[in-house]
């Protein structure tokens, strides 16, 4: 774990502690967000009917996605094929962004769930615009190797 005192704010932690040390040092909101807006540990967005879609978001919720890494293989969840859908809108009241991330893990018992799912819901933290995105954990269709990107196959040795 990287020592606390070196953690930068635009640092992305990859583990369940180094997201609790940099929490512990930035707060629970990103950029200092008012009356934690931007907070993400509880699923609240709510898409009103007819809200105008943010298709510019997703590809900035990919990259973010990316930096996310199961604990257990060298490879992203993103390219790892373990998101199945980003629906992003705007927030008619804010002009800010929410999304909605569906997604699922390599297994229904994955030890590291939590870890995985609390980073995914961090991501505002780390994002300008982005005011809150929620995880909905699914286990239908169940993943498998053919949802890894060819990048992933290749880094697993598959290719």
């Amino acid at each position: 774990m990287k020592d606390p005192n070196d953690i930068q704010y635009d640092d992305i932690p990859s583990t369940a502690e180094e997201l609790a040390a940099w929490e512990a040092k930035f707060g629970n909101s990103a950029v200092g967000g008012v009356d934690n807006r931007f907070d993400a540990t509880e699923d609240k967005c709510f898409k009103p009917e007819g809200a105008e879609a943010d298709e510019s978001m997703v590809p900035k919720v990919i990259e973010q996605l990316s930096t996310i890494y199961d604990p257990e293989l060298p490879v992203d969840i993103y390219n790892l094929g373990l998101i199945y859908d980003i629906d992003c809108w705007k927030n008619p009241t804010t002009g800010l962004t929410e999304c909605k991330i569906t997604m699922t893990l390599t297994s229904a018992t994955c030890s590291m769930s939590e870890v995985i799912v609390d980073l995914v819901r961090s991501i505002p933290k780390r994002m300008e615009g982005l005011e809150c995105l929620d995880v909905e954990l699914v286990f239908d269709p169940p993943w498998s190797q053919d949802k890894m990107s060819d990048e992933a196959k290749l880094a697993m040795g598959m290719l």
